[in-house]
């Protein structure tokens, strides 16, 4: 009798601690996860997207993925070579890459969108790659 009582009251226990932990508020009602800050490309230099500007969360992104460095993904190439400790934050990436590639700019402006994301998240193994994981329409 004292082991179905003793098992009875780790069940509950158990139970008790699982509904603590389980994101629901004492009503039963599930507590809402804290909103993300979410982010939408610019594509404002495209004439006619074939799909809206992919969307992320900037500061989770860099958290999750650990970058301190924003020239990581924000860049800056001078004489066909990375500029060290330069960032191109302020800028949109339109300003150095056009709708075609270029005598400045290797990569056209979709390429080079493609290339800094994908790229990054099939060398990481982590991260969306499809178009759809990205481009999310409204």
């Amino acid at each position: 009798m004292k082991q179905k009582i003793l098992i009875l009251t780790l069940i509950l226990l158990m139970i008790t601690a699982w509904s603590a932990f389980s994101g629901q508020d004492q009503a039963g009602e599930a507590t809402p996860e804290p909103a993300l800050e979410l982010e939408r490309l610019d594509t404002s230099a495209f004439e006619t997207p074939r799909r809206p500007g992919a969307v992320f969360a900037h500061d989770e992104h860099n958290e999750a993925a650990e970058l301190d460095d924003c020239a990581i993904c924000h860049h800056v190439w001078e004489d066909n070579k990375l500029v060290e400790d330069e960032s191109s934050e302020d800028s949109p990436c339109s300003e150095c890459h056009g709708l075609l590639p270029g005598p400045d700019n290797r990569f056209s402006l979709s390429v080079a969108f493609h290339k800094q994301c994908r790229d990054c998240h099939f060398e990481s193994g982590k991260g969306p790659v499809l178009c759809g994981e990205c481009h999310i329409k409204e």
